[in-house]
């Protein structure tokens, strides 16, 4: 079966064809400028990669658009739409309504549009997808998968935030974390490696990229998470502040003369390592930068080592313990020295570092020496299959 999965943002569309027997790519893409221009970028397995300026005004063009491509006699992978078995889509909220991946029908839409006020950029965007995806495929199974659903296994001693229990109770304020598919898909594979499926186990997994969360699983299951009641929370991370003290919020409003949504804006986009090196939110750039003697970009580099390594210790205390730690997504896959500096923290475990081992990228390796009590590894992600693998044990 092929499963076409699909990853709606507000002005574009990331998708991949998986042919879920064999967990093979067929073709993947990416629609951007929804709604201004629009651009088509379509990556057809053992064919020339095909680009499109056609005009996308909304996300049911895009998806027309990428279906056609799907189809094409030069450049697509598929005869017709009915080799496509199920759509799966990346929801990025299902707050405590979904703690798993559902099949999409019209209570399960309504159910997800009462999470919008909680994922007000993403969740719209999410059901924009859905419905284009509908529209043009009305007798295709479709399949949500929630960013959030892995997460919905925390105790509430991990989720609830010391504020008054009615604001739980009335507005749902309370930690949700995010990157669950990835945290999922990621934890599992650590599981196969250190031979615990099935087995009392405790590992934490760093999903490091411009986005960086961090999860302890303990016996498979989340038990606590950096990332709060929006991804803002925890790490520093690329554009992000991560955690700082609330009652900044309004000092730095009053200072600079600016409204609450505008300093919620700076935490979001201004800040993180960029806003502290003032060189980039590219951790290459950072490093580049370190070596020619940037103080402030060598400041930004430790202080998120420091941070991550900071809750990858208080995640062994809660579990009491750890066996396993995977590094993964963007800079933990590719990022050699930010690994490095992340693991010169973890000595206490039982761990060290191999160096050989660690100067690899992009793949899936231990990098802690044979050994090391504490097995450390990096574990590529891929979300995209993930979804696919999800949607068709709900369908298939």
């Amino acid at each position: 079966m092929n499963v076409f999965v699909v990853n709606c943002g507000s002005s574009s569309l990331k998708y991949q064809l998986i042919n879920s027997d064999t967990e093979e790519v067929i073709a993947k893409g990416l629609c951007e400028r929804i709604g201004i221009d629009g651009k088509l970028t379509h990556n057809p397995k053992g064919l020339d990669k095909y680009e499109s300026s056609e005009a996308m005004p909304d996300h049911k063009t895009a998806v027309s658009l990428v279906l056609e491509a799907l189809t094409d006699k030069e450049h697509g992978v598929i005869n017709d739409l009915s080799e496509i078995g199920a759509v799966g889509h990346r929801i990025v909220h299902g707050g405590e309504k979904f703690a798993k991946s559902v099949v999409i029908n019209d209570e399960v839409i309504s159910a997800i549009e009462e999470c919008n006020d909680l994922a007000p950029l993403h969740n719209p965007a999410n059901l924009i997808g859905i419905s284009a995806c509908r529209a043009l495929m009305p007798e295709t199974p479709m399949v949500a998968v929630f960013d959030t659903a892995f997460h919905q296994t925390m105790p509430k001693k991990a989720f609830l935030y010391g504020l008054p229990y009615e604001y739980y109770e009335d507005y749902k304020v309370r930690k949700y974390g995010f990157h669950g598919t990835s945290h999922s898909f990621v934890s599992k594979r650590l599981l196969e490696l250190i031979d615990k499926v099935n087995e009392p186990s405790k590992v934490i997994v760093c999903h490091l990229g411009n986005g960086s969360s961090i999860t302890a699983v303990k016996d498979g299951k989340s038990v606590d998470t950096s990332m709060g009641f929006t991804p803002l929370d925890g790490l520093i991370m690329g554009t992000r502040s991560g955690s700082i003290d609330p009652a900044l919020t309004q000092f730095l409003a009053a200072k600079l003369q600016v409204s609450l949504d505008e300093v919620i804006t700076i935490l979001n986009k201004k800040s993180g390592v960029e806003g502290i090196s003032g060189v980039s939110s590219d951790f290459r750039d950072l490093e580049a930068a370190s070596k020619d003697g940037n103080e402030r970009a060598t400041a930004a580099l430790e202080m998120f080592a420091y941070r991550a390594a900071q809750y990858i210790g208080s995640y062994v205390a809660s579990m009491n313990g750890v066996d396993a730690i995977a590094f993964t997504a963007g800079i933990g896959e590719n990022n050699i020295t930010v690994r490095k500096m992340i693991c010169d923290y973890l000595s206490y475990l039982g761990f060290e570092l191999d160096e050989k081992a660690n100067a690899n990228r992009g793949e899936e390796i231990m990098i802690s020496t044979p050994d090391s009590r504490v097995k450390v590894y990096v574990i590529p992600t891929n979300e995209e299959l993930a979804i696919a693998r999800e949607t068709l044990e709900l369908i298939g």
